[in-house]
């Protein structure tokens, strides 16, 4: 076995990550991260938003790739169990070798619980992410007779592009109810890189946008797209790839999302779509980031869903 052969395996710390969407509603209700309505669906408790488990990530694969990481990165999960705030959760990060650009990825609570699981690598060619084959069969076979997702079609795109900012003090609404600055004061971990005082720093002249961000900025400003779902339901993310497209998403620029339908599927508790978001910069019109996010809405949370008998 030479050194290029060599596997790299590397391990965070514990971290507990901090619930910032208690207070979420959209279609004038409440989401599941609400305590009582995760109740109501039979959840253990109110789930922390899947992309926050992004952040723990991030130093492991800078240190792999560095520099690269922020303009050519990708992370791609299959999330497995929910995480309740209190809840202490550890990345790891395995690599085939130094030369090597695609990583498995996997988190785990302290109890041993998997939490997610997935890759991570460097562009532009990303060989076969961990999503790939489960948008492939999404698309490729798209689920028929769907009842709460019946206005979505494979293919529908996105009926406005909203703009989107990233400054700091920018407040996301109701679906988002934070600001950026407010997420960098609670994040699992914080890079330097990310913080706007220390922007000037970086290769770009600005600070760079955490990942577990870019489906904020994807998602805060949806409900102007016209993919609209019946209600009301509640929803969960069940998969999540973010890519980088070449060149970081920076704090303080503004961004254009625009939308497509990329999958449709159910299963025994959810129907589910899949969706690809590409942030385009505003200033030079250049696509800067994709967001691939499969979104499951519960059947048990639509009151006129059909009964199975």
């Amino acid at each position: 076995m030479t050194l290029s052969d060599t596997p790299i395996t590397l391990t965070g710390p514990l971290r507990s990550p901090r619930q910032l969407l208690a207070d979420q509603t959209y279609d004038g209700h409440v989401s599941v991260h609400d305590d009582e309505m995760a109740d109501k669906l039979g959840l253990a408790g109110a789930p922390i938003e899947g992309p926050t488990h992004f952040s723990q990530f991030e130093p492991l694969v800078a240190a792999l790739w560095g520099e690269r990481w922020f303009s050519d990165g990708c992370l791609s999960a299959h999330f497995l169990n929910m995480v309740v705030e209190g809840e202490q959760v550890q990345a790891t990060v395995a690599l085939d070798g130094p030369g090597a650009t695609l990583a498995r990825i996997d988190a785990a609570k302290a109890d041993g619980t998997p939490v997610l699981t997935g890759t991570a690598s460097i562009g532009p060619e990303h060989g076969e992410t961990e999503l790939q084959p489960r948008i492939t069969k999404a698309r490729d076979q798209p689920a028929s007779d769907l009842v709460i997702l019946d206005q979505l079609s494979l293919g529908q795109r996105g009926e406005i592009a909203d703009v989107v900012s990233t400054s700091a003090d920018v407040h996301y609404g109701d679906m988002y109810p934070f600001t950026l600055q407010r997420k960098l004061d609670t994040i699992t971990e914080s890079l330097r890189w990310h913080d706007p005082v220390h922007g000037a720093e970086t290769p770009w002249g600005a600070a760079v946008v955490p990942m577990e961000m870019f489906s904020v900025l994807a998602g805060a400003g949806s409900r102007g797209s016209g993919f609209n779902v019946r209600q009301p339901s509640v929803g969960l993310f069940i998969d999540l790839e973010v890519r980088v497209l070449g060149r970081p998403v920076l704090v303080g620029r503004e961004y254009r999302i625009e939308r497509e339908v990329i999958g449709l599927a159910q299963s025994r508790r959810t129907e589910s779509y899949w969706t690809r978001s590409t942030l385009v910069d505003v200033e030079d019109d250049v696509a800067t980031a994709e967001v691939v996010l499969h979104n499951g809405v519960f059947k048990d949370s639509y009151p006129d869903y059909p009964s199975a008998d």
